[in-house]
């Protein structure tokens, strides 16, 4: 009989700490003196799914609410007739090469107001601004300020990723089953970390340990 794991405990909320800088310390270091500026420039964040986009504009928006700071997010989830607020202390813009026409229209005006009131601005998408299926206007405003591509991490530096997180999670991760996750699956550390995620329930839940047989039934048990 399989038992179900215990929740241990949440996982680690996004921050800078707690991501791995690799090739993009410089990033970080930008986005963690955003708020020391007075007029800070627009900041956008370019990269591949799983580069860590989301995460850096969530640690920044935790640094920023940490003094009881309030924080505006627009994404494509965001209620459509979100409207500003002058107690914001950041404005956030996430995913925006997925926002429609009516997305569009009020991303632009939340970046208009918060430009006006020398808001820091923080905005994330796919592809560099110039390339962003958006109206012309908005795809001007992203790329004003600071454009940083987030580069992807090494092998030797996916491995460290994976080697810390197993530690955080008190799993021994073998050369063996990190080299078999890392020749057979993507590499974006989204879909890594979600893999060992679902690996540590399986573990628990069987009360083995993490060994490539074991991550072979679990993949053919979920038929992945």
């Amino acid at each position: 009989m399989r038992q179900l794991p215990l929740g241990l405990g949440p996982d680690e909320p996004p921050g800078f700490d707690n991501f791995f800088a690799g090739p993009n310390a410089a990033v970080i270091d930008h986005l963690r003196g955003l708020e020391r500026q007075a007029r800070p420039a627009p900041v956008y964040l370019w990269g591949e799914r799983g580069a860590g986009k989301t995460h850096l504009l969530r640690a920044l928006v935790h640094e920023m609410q940490a003094p009881g700071g309030r924080v505006g997010w627009f994404d494509a989830a965001a209620p459509r007739n979100l409207e500003f607020d002058d107690t914001w202390r950041l404005l956030v813009l996430d995913d925006c090469q997925g926002y429609d026409a009516d997305q569009q229209q009020r991303a632009f005006a939340l970046f208009v107001q918060a430009t006006t009131q020398g808001l820091p601005i923080a905005a994330a998408g796919n592809a560099p601004p110039v390339d962003l299926p958006l109206r012309d206007d908005l795809r001007t405003r992203l790329g004003w300020g600071h454009v940083f591509h987030l580069l992807p991490l090494s092998e030797s530096d996916c491995r460290a990723v994976l080697r810390r997180e197993a530690d955080r999670r008190g799993i021994f991760l073998s050369d063996e089953v990190m080299s078999y996750l890392l020749t057979r699956f993507s590499r974006d550390l989204g879909s890594l970390m979600g893999l060992l995620n679902r690996l540590d329930r399986f573990a628990l839940a069987t009360h083995r340990a993490v060994t490539v047989p074991l991550l072979k039934q679990m993949l053919a048990e979920e038929g992945t």
